[in-house]
């Protein structure tokens, strides 16, 4: 099966146990095991659908319009939509009867500024905003955004990956959406400088202002301490490069987060004390990563494996799982399912807290 059709075949597999959960109502049973106290839920692009045909990157964003229904979901199903802290607080001491949502947005895109903020200030929602201070600076890649573009405009791509010679056709919808998914899984599990070289060849062949594309989609710090300013929101870590921290060595690793935040705290002129993990899966951020965030002095650090929040996650603060709210399935109805942790429990496997 082709790397598009199995991605087709993936989303047709999730769709059908939505409907499983909705049609049996096992979810609403399940609820009072497997929900726990709440959810982190994580956030990129709040904007308007451009309505482009090829869009492998669709799932990091959202319409204003869903962010606002969301947030009455929520509501309607019983969460209390509090901040990071105090979401913590009740992670250490779960003494709440309602369950708690923590909103956060990884980046720093503009978009949140123009689209999301209204929403959250009109519903008098807090939230947290993690920051990669090199996409504030224009310097930073959004390499995974190169590659999309790259593909959309290039009709024929040779690249070496891994030692082998690769050939990808991109000349139809079916083509690109292939070709962007064996070209970003085969440059996944190469090194990262590796990988970074090769989308930046990429990049170059399809006359793609990297640098343009970063400055034209991420906040500067004028508009990220406008923000800021909000009593609402708290500003988080999300590194300096968006690094995948898995793949380097720890003196790297630990740069990236102490130098972060150092930059951080310097225009914010108080403490951040809370991360985000870039890409923030299984293989992206790990127990070495987990132990040196606590070793430096981080309140919390959230990951993008998939569940709900327990007890036990108050051992573990450094790799608290999220709900991703996927673009992919804008629709009220998979979101109630989701809040229960019915799907994150078969996820799991049954567990409820996942570190390793």
């Amino acid at each position: 099966m082709s790397s598009a059709r199995a991605a087709a075949f993936k989303q047709q597999m999730i769709g059908a146990g939505f409907s499983l959960f909705r049609a049996t109502g096992a979810h609403r049973l399940a609820a009072r095991m497997t929900r726990g106290l709440g959810a982190i839920l994580m956030f990129h692009h709040v904007r308007p659908w451009n309505g482009n045909a090829f869009a492998p990157n669709r799932l990091l964003e959202i319409t204003p319009e869903y962010l606002s229904e969301v947030i009455d979901t929520l509501r309607s199903e019983g969460f209390e939509i509090v901040s990071l802290d105090e979401g913590l607080a009740r992670l250490a001491n779960p003494s709440h009867a309602a369950p708690f949502a923590v909103m956060t947005f990884d980046d720093g895109y503009r978009d949140n500024l123009q689209y999301a903020w209204p929403v959250l200030g009109a519903k008098n929602v807090p939230f947290t905003l993690y920051i990669t201070t090199g996409f504030a600076e224009g310097v930073a890649r959004l390499w995974w955004l190169e590659l999309e573009l790259a593909v959309r405009y290039l009709p024929h791509i040779e690249l070496a990956i891994g030692g082998k010679n690769h050939v990808f056709d991109c000349r139809t919808l079916e083509e690109k959406a292939e070709s962007f998914n064996r070209l970003y899984w085969l440059l996944r599990v190469q090194p990262e400088e590796e990988m970074l070289i090769a989308i930046e060849y990429l990049a170059q062949k399809a006359d793609i202002d990297q640098r343009a594309l970063t400055q034209s989609l991420c906040m500067n710090w004028d508009e990220i301490l406008q923000m800021a300013a909000d009593p609402l929101c708290t500003i988080g870590v999300h590194t300096l490069t968006h690094s995948m921290l898995a793949h380097r060595r720890i003196d790297f690793a630990r740069h990236e987060l102490f130098e972060s935040r150092r930059i951080i705290e310097s225009k914010l002129g108080k403490p951040a004390t809370h991360l985000a993990w870039p890409v923030g899966d299984p293989a992206s951020a790990g127990v070495r990563e987990f132990k040196l965030a606590a070793d430096l002095g981080f309140a919390s650090a959230v990951t993008t494996r998939p569940g709900m929040l327990f007890p036990d996650h108050a051992q573990h603060l450094t790799a608290l799982p999220r709900l991703s709210v996927n673009g992919n399935w804008q629709d009220r109805r998979y979101l109630e399912v989701l809040l229960t942790g019915a799907p994150f429990a078969v996820w799991n496997k049954g567990r409820r807290v996942n570190v390793g």
